[in-house]
């Protein structure tokens, strides 16, 4: 599903690394609350305590590490990208280098989101999220 323009693989990589983690936080967090709603039995605060433990820096740090070595030479450009995005936010209570790599994993998933390649979220997360449910 994309709800816009689908951007080219140029086009995407002139795209700041901080929105393209701006955008896959969005992507991750919408992945995840539809892994959970599809859970059944569960109240919407039960379910946001949930993804809230799921999606957050420490999680999305260690996802990074897990599947950098599983993700395409274009994938790791964009993680480094993104890792290496200069912030004016600190990280609340989480390190700064697990908030650098959550940035990094965050524009993994947001370049692929834009460049329309949701087959592949569904493949990286799910690999993931499959265990978790």
């Amino acid at each position: 599903m994309n709800f816009g323009k689908i951007l080219t693989e140029k086009e995407a990589q002139s795209v700041n690394g901080l929105v393209l983690a701006y955008v896959g936080d969005a992507v991750q967090s919408l992945y995840v609350r539809h892994q959970l709603a599809t859970l059944g039995g569960f109240k919407a605060g039960e379910l946001h305590k949930m993804s809230s433990s799921w999606v957050n820096a420490h999680e999305q740090a260690v996802l990074a590490e897990k599947l950098f070595d599983g993700l395409t030479e274009n994938e790791q450009a964009v993680y480094l990208r993104g890792r290496n995005s200069k912030s004016h936010h600190k990280a609340k209570n989480q390190s700064g280098s697990d908030y650098r790599k959550a940035t990094g994993f965050e524009a993994v998933l947001g370049y692929l989101y834009l460049t329309g390649n949701t087959d592949r979220i569904c493949q990286l997360l799910g690999e993931v999220y499959e265990n978790r449910r």
